[in-house]
């Protein structure tokens, strides 16, 4: 007989397995209900994920095509990516500090820069032009000789044409004046163009701190410009021992302007100078019959007989003493002038008008000038290096002139002007002499020289005022 062997147990209870048969058969009546939708669905989102890349990267071909269509040269977009990036960055840095553009020459250009030793046949053999084109240069035209009038620095410019022959030659003499040559059927034809500047009115206030010269020069004032305002104020004020620290200076001169570019300075207007705590005033003012001077605020002339200092901005190394011991003869001799101690070739002036007595060697004096002024007053000028051209006994002389230069003739232990003073033959110290006045402004100019004066004097005011308040803010 045999025997079955036992069944085993289910594995799921009959309520498990009945849920999941419901299940199945749910879900394949949604398969036959909607097959489409669910379907398209999912191509929708397949074909975005792929074609998305595929749109991008052609349009950024496309830029790069447009971008090497409108920029050409650019050796890549990612190039000019940098560079404008970098431009963002430094935008104002940019524009102050790129140069422009250089201009586009001519196949024939060439520049020039006349260096020391040239002359215009060794510039001529630079750009590769023949010795004898400089001849027929020059021999052109009687001007064409300001072309080997060279300057260093000076840059000249050669237009050459296919051949290689001369057709145009241009310089820059200064920042007012050009010349040109240029070849033509009859050979080379000569140009000079001057420009005109605007003149303009400038101001300009210093505080001297050491010196006046390193002072005018700190608050932008030209050097020339100072030499004329000690010029203006020379009268009263002695810049060889008067100036102290803390002394101030305003002018307002005139400013010579090409294309915004200053190009030079013409003349002092008005101006103050505060010396010890004493104010000098002067306004430049030129009369109905065309003659220009300087008087103070109200009228009075600037003007002396005689000019205070006849060397600018000089140091007194010895001064007037009747008990002064010589310093080579080394015995005690009176010293009737003042010394002057400057750098050897500084001009020396002559004190007022007057007719030269002596312009030659005299004893321990070596080279001297003595000017009679009038009836009453004479000045001699020992020591000097040399004379100035035209100046020679029996010549006549105006204040202000540069009659000779300092140096160390005769008996001298160094480059200095004797200067002496003499009143009605009798020395003088020419620091404590009182010099007398020239005339004031004319009663039938006054009004005239009002109207003029007074605004200038309200603008330094006015330009003063706002300096100081800038000052404190």
């Amino acid at each position: 007989m045999t025997t079955e062997p036992p069944k085993a147990p289910p594995l799921y209870p009959k309520t498990h397995l009945l849920a999941a048969s419901g299940i199945a058969a749910l879900l394949s009546l949604a398969l036959l209900v909607f097959p489409s939708s669910d379907v398209e669905a999912k191509k929708t989102t397949l074909s975005l994920e792929l074609e998305s890349p595929a749109d991008q990267l052609t349009q950024d071909k496309d830029a790069v095509e447009l971008d090497q269509a409108t920029n050409e040269g650019n050796p890549s977009p990612f190039a000019q990516i940098d560079d404008s990036a970098e431009d963002t960055q430094n935008t104002a840095k940019t524009a102050k500090t790129e140069p422009a553009p250089e201009e586009k020459k001519a196949p024939g250009h060439r520049e020039v820069t006349v260096a020391r030793g040239d002359t215009l046949s060794t510039l001529f053999e630079k750009v590769g032009l023949p010795a004898a084109s400089v001849h027929e240069v020059l021999a052109s035209d009687k001007q064409a000789k300001q072309f080997s009038q060279l300057k260093h620095g000076q840059v000249l410019e050669f237009e050459l044409n296919p051949d290689g022959q001369l057709t145009n030659l241009h310089s820059k003499v200064s920042d007012l004046e050009t010349i040109t040559l240029t070849k033509g059927p009859k050979g080379f034809t000569f140009n000079r163009v001057v420009s005109q500047p605007v003149v303009r009115s400038a101001y300009v206030h210093g505080v001297i701190n050491s010196s006046l010269s390193l002072s005018a020069q700190r608050a932008g004032m030209p050097h020339s410009l100072t030499r004329e305002m000690a010029h203006v104020f020379g009268y009263d004020i002695d810049f060889a021992q008067d100036i102290r620290p803390g002394d101030e200076f305003e002018v307002i001169y005139e400013q010579k302007v090409v294309n915004g570019k200053t190009v030079g300075t013409g003349n002092i207007l008005s101006a103050r100078f505060t010396n010890r705590g004493k104010t000098y005033t002067a306004v430049r003012y030129t009369n109905k019959q065309g003659s220009s001077s300087y008087y103070t605020a109200d009228g009075n002339s600037m003007r002396k007989a005689f000019i205070r200092t006849p060397v600018d901005f000089a140091r007194i190394s010895s001064r007037f003493s009747m008990g002064r011991k010589h310093p080579i003869l080394n015995k005690i001799r009176a010293h009737k002038g003042v010394d002057y101690a400057a750098p050897r070739g500084t001009p020396i002036k002559a004190a007022g008008d007057g007719k030269v007595l002596l312009a030659g060697r005299r004893g321990g004096y070596g080279n001297t000038v003595i000017i009679q002024h009038g009836n009453t007053y004479r000045t001699l000028y020992g020591h000097m290096q040399g004379f100035a051209k035209g100046v020679k006994t029996g010549s006549n002389v105006k204040q202000g002139q540069v009659i000779g230069y300092i140096g160390t003739t005769g008996l001298s232990t160094g480059p200095h002007l004797h200067y002496e003073f003499q009143v009605n033959g009798v020395h003088v110290d020419p620091l404590g002499q009182k010099l007398p006045m020239a005339d004031p402004i004319a009663k039938s100019e006054r009004a005239r020289f009002l109207q003029q004066s007074q605004p200038l004097m309200a603008r330094m005011n006015q330009e003063k005022s706002s300096k100081v308040a800038s000052a404190k803010r």
